[in-house]
């Protein structure tokens, strides 16, 4: 019972084969079918390469939300120098709600305006990767998937024996409220009344006013290196002492989640104005850097996403199985092709004579008795 209940199983199991087998008498080995053959195999090696490479490869994704934390600080990531003297010049912000922030997290460092060779070849470096980040948008997805987390690394800084320092360099971190804010630099020193705040300006000359200013850094939330911010590399050259410097920013917190960072940062827009303080032509205000920023209510998250193993097994079977057939039907046709050429070639070397000289034989057949058959 048990060897007929296997017989039983094996025979069914033989009806269900859907790959019948031919045997090696029926099937018909030819030249064409193997260099076509040959071709397909190495048509299906390329594009299986290729297909492993758009699997390693990985995509940013983009979802939008609105952002919920409203109680939470935001950071402002500055490094900024100024063309003016560190005592000439103040730094602080002002929230919506009149609440001055403290600017202990800023250091004042002296230094010299003008760039050394190696600061300025690091600067156009900077400002040729903002001009092709304008253009090709793409890059950035390139940046994002470069980020890593740590403390991002300073600009150069060329060591000068020199005292006579021209400019200050004000850089270092701020914590802030999440709401819309002014982040300026201006002459004198901040001083906070129960109505804001004041600067002290009366001390300091009109004519060493200077607020041209390179901008190296400015960012916020947590600092990522490998990621370029949209002020990055901004120089501006006042062409008077009384200047106003306006950028009207909007951020927009954006949550990165990369296989080398997971982290909370922002990136932003900006509009930038400015103009010249001229009382007498009516044009009013104060001369300096002015920074306003607001923050936008909806939320970026920006996830790298890596193509799934079994999505990557059914587009390497359809490269196989397509090819595969394509290139059997392709045979096939060519095949019947060559056939059809080959038969009406041969049928016009055998075939049958003409009529005409039928015709002509047989009227030589029946031509006139010549003098020589009639003696006869």
């Amino acid at each position: 019972m048990r060897r007929l209940t296997k017989k039983k199983a094996l025979t069914l199991v033989k009806e269900l084969d859907a790959f019948p087998k031919v045997p090696d008498s029926y099937v018909e080995s030819t030249a064409s079918g193997g260099t076509v053959s040959l071709i397909a195999f190495c048509l299906m090696a390329v594009l299986a390469f290729l297909e492993f490479f758009v699997y390693t490869n990985t995509w940013m994704r983009y979802e939008y939300e609105v952002d919920k934390d409203f109680s939470s600080k935001l950071r402002i990531n500055v490094d900024i120098t100024v063309a003016m003297r560190c005592q000439y010049i103040g730094a602080d912000v002002l929230d919506l709600a009149e609440t001055m922030v403290a600017s202990d997290g800023l250091k004042y460092e002296p230094v010299n305006f003008e760039l050394s060779p190696e600061q300025r070849l690091w600067h156009m470096t900077l400002l040729h990767i903002q001009e092709r980040l304008r253009v090709e948008h793409s890059l950035q997805d390139v940046l994002f998937k470069a980020a890593i987390k740590g403390a991002r690394p300073a600009p150069p800084h060329s060591e000068d024996s020199s005292t006579s320092y021209t400019a200050c360099r004000i850089h270092g971190h701020l914590y802030v409220n999440k709401v819309a804010g002014n982040f300026h630099i201006t002459v004198g020193k901040s001083i906070p009344h129960p109505r804001g705040h004041a600067h002290l300006a009366a001390l300091v000359s009109h004519d060493s006013y200077n607020f041209s200013h390179r901008i190296d850094h400015l960012s916020f939330g947590e600092g990522i290196p490998g990621i370029i911010n949209l002020l990055d590399g901004t120089e501006k050259v006042s062409p008077d002492s009384n200047h106003m410097f306006q950028y009207f920013i909007t951020i927009v917190p954006t949550k990165l989640n990369t296989y080398k960072v997971s982290a909370d940062t922002h990136q932003y827009s900006v509009t930038e104005r400015e103009r010249a303080i001229n009382h007498a032509a009516g044009s009013h205000g104060v001369s300096g850097i002015f920074m306003k920023y607001d923050i936008s209510s909806l939320m970026v998250r920006v996830t790298e996403q890596h193509m799934p193993l079994w999505q990557f097994l059914v587009r390497l079977c359809g490269i196989i199985g397509g090819i595969f057939s394509t290139t059997g039907m392709v045979h096939s046709m060519v095949g019947f092709l060559v056939d059809v050429v080959c038969c009406r070639f041969k049928m016009g070397i055998y075939k049958p004579p003409k009529e005409a000289p039928l015709i002509e034989q047989e009227n030589s057949e029946t031509s006139v008795p010549t003098e020589s058959s009639l003696q006869q």
